[in-house]
């Protein structure tokens, strides 16, 4: 038995209307359930509306150019399905919600998928915007939400506020990281005829200070902020019950219904075990790492890319015996090998071992420690016993995690979420940043991404366009890079031109004994501009956004070469490095000119 049908146009998020671009079908075709029928676009995004029937197109009531909003009538379409039709009247049977995609975007556009039905239930708390994890990424969309007049529920899985960044990853790392440098300079010290002894290490006072004079300031900074900007924080471990609610599970098992108009997705990343590794709390995450529970005599860090060889740096600092193995052919594959070069030579030299292009073929747990074997040309033939491991393999995003799929939000067999520009995912109103969209898994990515999301909530009409995210792994020394380097360039067969500064020949390098740095800088040959950068040395972090912002920019060799720098200092360096390509720079023999 067939049946007139009027297909009405769904729910599509925060617009009163948006435009017909695109009409997909005509009087007469026969269509399918989840057929698209139109295109539409609004000035943040296209989306097509998919049929809720199947059966033969009528009348159509939408032609190109048309202004369409939530229930104008699309068409009518004769439906051979009408008996099985839910208890809704037929005339108001209205589409399943659209897919958001963009025209141009940077990350992998979601496949479309219809959205399940709103919650129907009764919500605790309601909300404008829902913000799922309080990470940099989270707290900055939640508080910049709020700022732009929204209501907003911030909800994290930890007691505080922060994250797994702020709670238990960069910043209590790099407050043990200042540790170690003080311990490690102490000790070189001893070259330009001062002494200070050994350290006399109190784990107790260092984890005190890790925890409340840093990690408990920032968190409780955190609170504050929220608090006077209006944002409710809901603790528990959140999972997502339809596109418009998330269920809040305490740690005492009180479960808080949240209901939103608007979702973040800011969930972040965990990680990645060994597999096979037997469960012993001797075998460590970063974590565990940096609950310093004790300093072992020896340990092994499995795993030789930024997270491994920073804790490495700790502990060896801190008095341990640190072996790293790593199963690629050298240490932090992303960066320039004469990047790494400085950092290995260090590392060599106090560091246990380095094996390279070497995998752990087996891990056993024992009463008086961790038995390991290894596989490769490097590989120790003797199995050899840690009183502790590591295990810095990477990490993987939460995106299987958070009940996604309750919300009709499409996650990636390896967890990620794909957005658009504006960090919209496959469901119209629901959002993601940070880890769980795909690297580069950064904190400072995050938080750029966290502002776009909350800003196109608000109605303005921005995306996330950064030309370049730079990297930096806080070791001794520190190594940090942005742009394209030339390993990329060579892969990629581009043309460049480069000019590296090596800190050997610096006024402010000499007098604090740290010359194994350089200052590298990447032109493209024919524009000149900026394209890349890397440096190694003390604090290269710091330095590295001048470079950041070039590039950015657009500016050239002349440009930084002509710009001032104080002296003396490490700045001087990325201009050194530009003059040097220039061919203008006295404080070395320039360039032969070709």
């Amino acid at each position: 038995m067939s049946q007139m049908v009027e297909i009405l146009v769904p729910d599509i998020g925060n617009f009163d209307s948006v435009d017909v671009i695109e009409v997909l079908v005509a009087v007469g075709d026969t269509i399918a359930k989840e057929d698209s029928l139109i295109t539409v676009e609004s000035d943040k995004a296209s989306m097509d509306i998919p049929s809720s029937h199947a059966g033969v197109v009528k009348e159509l009531k939408v032609a190109v150019g048309d202004k369409v909003a939530k229930g104008s009538l699309i068409l009518v379409v004769e439906s051979v399905q009408a008996a099985t039709a839910e208890s809704k009247p037929a005339a108001a049977v209205e589409a399943t919600a659209p897919t958001a995609q963009t025209t141009a975007p940077t990350a992998p556009t979601a496949p479309t998928a219809p959205a399940p039905a709103a919650a129907t239930g009764n919500n605790d708390v309601s909300c404008q915007v829902m913000v799922l994890g309080s990470g940099p990424g989270g707290y900055t969309a939640a508080f910049r939400a709020a700022d732009l007049g929204l209501k907003v529920v911030l909800v994290e899985r930890y007691p505080t506020l922060g994250g797994v960044c702020l709670n238990v990853g960069c910043i209590p790392s790099k407050a043990l990281l200042h540790t170690a440098k003080v311990i490690t300079e102490a000790e070189e010290t001893e070259h330009h005829g001062l002494s200070f002894g050994k350290p006399n290490i109190d784990l107790d006072k260092l984890r005190n200070w890790k925890a409340n004079d840093v990690v408990g300031k920032l968190t409780g900074g955190l609170a504050q902020m929220a608090k006077a900007r209006g944002v409710t924080v809901v603790s528990g471990v959140g999972k997502f019950t339809s596109p418009n609610q998330i269920a809040v599970t305490a740690a005492d098992g009180k479960v808080t219904l949240v209901g939103f108009e608007n979702a973040i997705i800011a969930a972040g990343s965990q990680a990645t075990k060994f597999p096979g590794a037997p469960e012993d709390e001797r075998i460590m995450d970063s974590t565990g790492a940096l609950a310093l529970a004790d300093i072992p005599k020896r340990m092994l860090v499995i795993g030789g890319g930024i997270i491994g060889l920073e804790m490495g740096t700790v502990y060896d600092a801190l008095g341990t015996k640190v072996s790293v193995v790593e199963f690629m052919d050298g240490l932090i594959p992303g960066a320039d090998r004469d990047l790494i070069r400085p950092l290995q030579k260090r590392m060599e030299k106090r560091f246990e071992s380095i094996l390279v292009s070497t995998k752990v073929s087996k891990l056993e747990a024992k009463s008086d420690g961790i038995y390991v074997d290894f596989e490769g040309a490097n590989a120790p033939k003797e199995t050899q016993k840690y009183d502790r491991v590591l295990v810095s393999i990477g990490r993987r995003p939460n995106g299987k995690n958070i009940g996604a799929e309750n919300a009709g939000v499409i996650v990636d067999d390896r967890g990620f979420i794909a957005v658009d520009k504006q960090m919209r995912t496959n469901v119209p109103n629901i959002f993601a940043i940070g880890d769980i969209v795909g690297q580069p898994m950064l904190a400072h990515k995050a938080t750029h991404e966290a502002k776009v999301a909350a800003e196109v909530i608000a109605g303005h009409k921005v995306e996330f366009v950064a030309n370049v995210i730079p990297s930096v792994a806080y070791t001794d020394p520190e190594i940090a890079w942005v742009g394209l380097t030339e390993t990329e360039a060579k892969a990629k067969g581009i043309e460049i031109e480069k000019a590296s500064f090596p800190w050997a020949a610096s006024g402010r390098a000499l007098s604090i004994a740290r010359t194994e740095g350089a200052t590298k800088l990447i032109f493209d040959k024919d524009t000149h501009r900026v394209i890349g950068a890397g440096i190694v040395g003390i604090n290269a972090g710091e330095l590295l956004a001048e470079a950041v912002l070039a590039i950015e920019m657009g500016a050239d060799a002349h440009d930084l070469g002509l710009t001032i720098h104080a002296h003396p200092t490490l700045s001087e360096t990325v201009c050194f490095a530009a003059e040097l390509k220039e061919g203008t720079i006295t404080d070395m023999l320039p360039p032969k000119k070709r």
